[in-house]
């Protein structure tokens, strides 16, 4: 049977994250992340949410506008699982078995309360001056935006 690894994603730079959690899937390793709203995406605020608005409200087609509507998924554990999802081999049998491996958690389950975590330290944020958002705080403010009634 596979070994099982708990990650916790609090300071990990999401992109060095799931590149490391992919290599553990195809190893055959079945990894929980536990906290994925406290994982980070370096940049400039700005650019951060623009790009993820754009990505929440793009038009999947134009030849058939029913069709439109969120094609990004909006939760930071969805968020990152998609993430990881991008790094894994697009073949059918490899890639899907891998990503049947993941699983990824808001805060902390009960199950996992008392496991043994492990924090990567490749894939911290090591830089205190950069700037970032966590995933928590990417989908609150869009969340926000899309209330007030931003560009829709």
């Amino acid at each position: 049977m596979s070994s099982t690894v708990v990650i916790d994603g609090t300071g990990h730079v999401a992109g060095r994250l799931a590149s490391i959690v992919a290599k553990r899937l195809l190893r055959g390793e079945r990894v929980v992340v536990v906290n994925a709203e406290k994982i980070v995406v370096t940049g400039k605020p700005e650019s951060i949410l623009a790009l993820h608005l754009k990505r929440w409200l793009e038009w999947k087609t134009y030849y058939n506008p029913e069709k439109r509507g969120p094609k990004y998924h909006r939760t930071p554990d969805r968020l990152f699982k998609r993430m990881v999802r991008g790094m894994l081999p697009r073949d059918k049998s490899r890639g899907r078995e891998a990503l049947k491996r993941l699983e990824v958690y808001v805060g902390v389950p009960d199950e996992y309360r008392n496991a043994q975590v492990l924090k990567i330290d490749e894939a911290m944020l090591k830089n205190p001056f950069v700037q970032y958002l966590t995933l928590g705080e990417i989908y609150s403010r869009l969340s926000n935006k899309l209330l007030e009634g931003g560009s829709p």
